[in-house]
């Protein structure tokens, strides 16, 4: 999974890349202080594994990664070009998701852009440039599909269906993902890489003495909320500057820091829980004496599938997976008081995979 933090200059995007990654992107208090964007990898946070690393004592330990990209800050204009634009666009095309940073706090020694702090005018900013980065790029496709459909080409009939649903919407306003399209246009676009077609979370930075219960129901958060709901999208609340002072912390320290605050996890824990439902994405384990591991997935992958994520011979002959719910496996032990007890189930090539299924595939090459 890789994810954009993308927003305007000066939101708090640097900073918040740099405590959730510890990769050291710089943060200034001037524009475009990130030009090429920074990568960091980040192991998500699971205590289903640290229970069974206790329990297998493997020789390697494997959690799920998420790779975060620090996109720089996007201005108006930026469609045209303006501020190195075209450049950072590009840099989106390549994420599942983007995380979309508002800045939500006021502080008289950090420049805004635009002079104010102003929630809905940001994003609606940004979403600007994006929508009309995306009508340049499905305006000249339309134009395409339009010449072949005339000439007789009928597999350019779907192309310029989707083609000519987004582009009302765009000239609306409003985002790709809004367009209701068929199966086959769905299809179709899925090879566009549309800025706007991508689901977005927005991180609400607020400020380090506004984080807690109430935050929630800050104005400049609730400004957020309304957006986010009218367009189907997902909110957080975060602190950039909190998750930089909890990022030097060690877990103990951490966790009495997060009980002061009156949150029960940290802004990465929350992060990565949005994006996976965000993206509809869960994770099946895998342990034994050798490695305990989690494997990412779509929501709805059967078990062939899978198997194939562990390696294409898995799919490839696959008889069946063994599985035994974590929570069952955690409670009895073991696998073997497991199995006494029936608990471990023997699952086919239909079998939907869930969330935590602790799994063992049997295969034949």
């Amino acid at each position: 999974m890789k994810l954009g933090v993308v927003g305007l200059p000066n939101v708090g995007k640097s900073t918040l890349f740099n405590a959730i990654t510890c990769a050291g992107a710089q943060a200034a208090n001037y524009p475009f202080c990130t030009i090429e964007p920074n990568t960091g990898v980040v192991a998500v946070p699971d205590a289903r594994l640290d229970v069974l690393a206790e329990m297998y004592s493997p020789e390697k330990y494997t959690p799920a990664v998420i790779e975060f990209v620090d996109i720089a800050g996007l201005v108006k204009g930026a469609s045209k070009g303006e501020g190195l634009g075209n450049k950072f666009l590009s840099h989106i095309r390549e994420v599942d998701a983007i995380v979309h940073v508002v800045r939500c706090f006021e502080d008289s020694n950090v420049i805004h852009v635009d002079g104010s702090v102003d929630p809905a005018r940001d994003i609606e900013t940004i979403e600007t440039e994006l929508i009309l980065a995306d009508m340049e790029s499905v305006a000249k496709r339309e134009e395409k599909a339009r010449k072949l459909a005339k000439n007789g080409v009928a597999a350019q009939a779907v192309e310029l269906s989707a083609a000519e649903k987004i582009l009302a919407c765009l000239n609306e306003g409003r985002s790709a993902r809004t367009a209701v399209l068929t199966d086959a246009e769905k299809e179709q676009v899925a090879g566009w890489f549309l800025l706007t077609m991508k689901p977005v979370l927005y991180a609400a930075n607020v400020a380090e003495d506004e984080l807690g219960p109430d935050a929630e129901n800050l104005p400049n958060v609730l400004k957020v909320k309304e957006i986010a709901a009218a367009e189907g999208s997902q909110v957080m609340v975060i602190s950039a500057k909190v998750e930089e002072e909890i990022s030097q912390l060690d877990p103990e320290e951490k966790a009495m820091f997060l009980e002061e605050l009156g949150l029960e996890a940290s802004g990465l824990d929350r992060l990565v829980q949005k994006s996976y439902a965000l993206l509809g994405l869960i994770s099946y384990l895998t342990a034994g004496p050798k490695e305990v591991r989690a494997w990412t997935i779509e929501e709805g992958t059967k078990a062939p599938q899978a198997a194939g994520k562990i390696h294409t011979d898995f799919e490839k002959g696959f008889i069946r997976a063994e599985i035994v719910a974590y929570d069952d496996l955690v409670r009895e032990g073991n696998m073997a008081a497991c199995k006494e007890k029936g608990l471990v189930r023997s699952e086919g090539k239909e079998y939907v995979m869930k969330d935590g299924d602790v799994t063992l595939f049997r295969f034949n090459v």
